[in-house]
C-alpha cells in the first residue's frame, strides 16, 4: 500500500481505495498503514467502487466529525443568537423612532427622580428601546459563559461513558458501526473527545437558544432577571412591556415609567458598584460548574444509539440530563446567589419605590405587583431553570426591601447606600434574618464615633498592599514601624 503524497487525489492507490478515504482511516490508526485483511474489508462495504460523490460526502462527514480544528466547545454564541431569534420572530416587531423616543424620555425622567433619593451614580446613562431580537442579540454572550460550566461536565460525562463502553466487556462489533476491525481504540477515543465536545456544544446550544428564546417574550426589561446583561443603558422592551400593561388598571405611560425607575436603579447599582455583578455572575457559574451530570442517563443513551449518529444521540439526551440534587458546594453558591438577587431586588423595589411615589400614583400597586411577578416566575424562568438547575429568583425580596427601608428611616439614604462599599460589609443572609438587628449595629458604627467594619476592611486592604510592595522592594520597614 502506498503512502506517497505525489498520488492525485481521486485516483486508486496500491491498495485500491480512494485516497481520500485511505488517509482518514490510517489517521484514525495512529497514521500506520491499513493492514490487507482491513483493506479488503472496506471494499467489500464498496467503498472502492463508490460514485466519486459519495465518497466525497463521506469524507467531509467523516473529517466533521473527527478533525479538532471543525469542533466547538461551549455553547455556540452565534448559533444560539439565531436560534433564539428565530424563535422570537413570530411575534416580535422592530422598533420605531417613537419606541426609541419613549424609551430615552422614559430613562431620563426616571434618572431625574432617581438623583433625589440616591447619592449612588451612573452619569451617561440612556434609555434604549430593544425587540425581542435585539435582547437576545445583546444579552446572549453573558448567558452563554452562565451555561458553559453544564457544557463541559456533559462533554466529559459523553466521554467517560464512550470510553467505558468501547473498552469495556461489552464493546460493539467495530465493523458493524463501519469502522476497521483491528483499530487501535486508544487512538479512536483520543480522536472522539472533540467530536464529543461538538455533540455536547450542540446540545447545549440548542437548549440555551431555547431558555433565551422563551426569556425574551418574558422579560418587561434588560436586566429585569437580576443579571447584570446590559451595560450603559436602561433596555426596555416595549412589545413585552404593553402585553403587561393589558392586564392591569394602570394606564400605560405610568407602567413605562415605573419600570423605566426600576431598570434605571438597577443598571445605576450595577454601574456605582462594580463588585455586585461580577459576585452574581461568579455564583452562578460556581453552582452550573458544581451541576452533577445524570451518568445513568448519559450510559442509556449511549448504549442503546448509534455511536456514529450523533444526532441520535442528542435526541435521546434531550429528555434530561442533569441531576437535581445539589452538592455542598453548590448550595453554598445558591445561599450567597438568593442572598445578592434579594439585596439587589429589594435596594431596586425600595428606591424606585420611593423615587415614583410623588409622581406615579399607582406606585403601591405597582411595586406590589413586580414583587408577586418576582416572586412566582413564570414558563420562561422555569426553562432556564433546566438548563443550569437554579432559578433567578430574589425569594427574600420583601426581607431586604424592608432592610433598606428601616436602615433609611435610621441613618439617611447616604447610610443605606453605604453598604454597598464593599462586599464584606454589605448585609448578610444573617442580616436579613435580623433587620433591626443590622440596622442598629450600622447606627451605631456611625454615630459613636467607633471605627467601623468599613474602616478595618478598608485598612487591611492598604496593609496588606503596602506590605506586598515593601517585600517586592526589599524594604527594612516593617509593619510595626508604622
Amino acid at each position: 500500500m502506498s503512502n506517497d503524497p505525489s498520488t492525485p487525489s481521486g485516483s486508486p492507490g496500491d491498495d485500491g481505495l480512494p485516497p481520500e478515504i485511505a488517509r482518514i482511516f490510517r489517521d484514525l490508526n495512529g497514521g500506520r498503514d491499513l493492514p490487507p485483511q482491513v483493506v479488503e474489508q472496506l471494499k467489500a462495504m464498496g467503498i472502492a467502487d463508490a460514485d466519486p460523490g459519495q465518497v466525497a460526502a463521506m469524507t467531509s462527514q467523516i473529517k466533521s466529525m473527527f478533525t479538532p480544528g471543525a469542533m466547538t466547545k461551549g455553547v455556540d454564541v452565534a448559533s444560539a443568537t439565531t436560534a433564539a431569534r428565530e424563535a422570537a420572530d413570530d411575534e416580535d416587531h422592530e422598533m420605531g423612532e417613537r419606541e426609541r423616543g419613549l424609551a430615552e424620555q422614559a430613562a431620563h425622567v426616571a434618572s431625574m427622580w432617581l438623583d433625589r433619593v440616591t447619592d449612588l451614580e451612573a452619569p451617561g446613562l440612556t434609555g434604549a428601546a430593544l425587540s425581542r431580537s435585539e435582547w437576545i442579540e445583546e444579552t446572549m454572550p453573558v448567558w452563554a459563559s452562565l451555561v458553559d460550566p453544564v457544557a463541559d461536565g456533559l462533554s466529559a460525562a459523553i466521554r467517560d461513558s464512550f470510553t467505558s463502553r468501547l473498552q469495556g466487556p461489552d464493546a460493539p462489533d467495530l465493523q458493524a458501526i463501519g469502522l476497521p476491525a483491528g483499530m487501535d481504540l486508544s487512538m479512536l477515543t483520543q480522536q472522539l473527545a472533540p467530536f464529543v465536545d461538538t455533540m455536547a456544544s450542540s446540545l447545549i446550544t440548542g437548549q440555551t437558544a431555547e431558555a433565551v428564546g422563551a426569556l425574551s417574550s418574558d422579560t418587561l426589561t434588560a436586566t429585569e432577571a437580576g443579571v447584570p446583561l446590559l451595560s450603559g443603558r436602561v433596555g426596555l422592551l416595549p412589545g413585552n412591556v404593553a402585553a403587561f400593561a393589558e392586564g392591569l388598571d394602570v394606564p400605560l405611560d405610568e407602567v413605562w415609567l415605573h419600570l423605566a425607575a426600576r431598570e434605571a436603579a438597577r443598571t445605576r447599582l450595577f454601574t456605582a458598584v462594580p463588585w455586585i455583578g461580577p459576585q452574581i455572575l461568579a455564583a452562578i457559574q460556581s453552582y452550573a460548574r458544581g451541576m452533577a451530570i445524570d451518568t445513568d442517563a448519559i450510559d442509556a443513551a449511549v448504549r442503546e444509539v448509534d455511536p456514529s449518529d450523533p444526532s441520535a444521540i442528542q435526541e435521546a439526551l434531550t429528555g434530561g440530563f442533569l441531576n437535581p440534587t445539589p452538592t455542598a458546594a453548590q448550595r453554598a453558591a445558591l445561599a450567597q446567589l438568593e442572598t445578592w438577587l434579594a439585596l439587589v431586588e429589594g435596594w431596586v423595589d425600595h428606591v424606585a419605590a420611593s423615587a415614583t411615589a410623588d409622581h406615579l400614583p399607582h406606585t403601591a400597586a405597582m411595586t406590589e405587583t413586580i414583587r408577586r411577578r418576582r416572586a412566582t416566575g413564570g414558563p420562561a424562568e422555569r426553562t432556564f431553570s433546566g438548563l443550569v438547575g437554579l432559578e433567578l429568583r430574589p425569594r427574600r425580596l420583601r426581607d431586604a426591601a424592608n432592610l433598606f427601608a428601616a436602615l433609611e428611616e435610621r441613618v439617611g439614604a447616604s447610610g443605606r447606600d453605604g453598604v454597598w462599599a464593599h462586599p464584606d460589609v454589605a448585609p448578610t443572609a444573617a442580616d436579613l434574618d435580623d433587620v433591626l438587628g443590622f440596622v442598629e449595629r450600622t447606627a451605631a458604627d456611625e454615630g459613636s464615633g467607633e471605627r467601623s467594619d468599613l474602616d478595618d476592611v478598608l485598612e487591611s486592604i492598604l496593609r496588606e498592599a503596602d506590605e506586598g510592595g515593601s517585600a517586592a522592594g526589599g524594604s527594612d520597614s516593617s509593619p510595626g514601624d508604622r
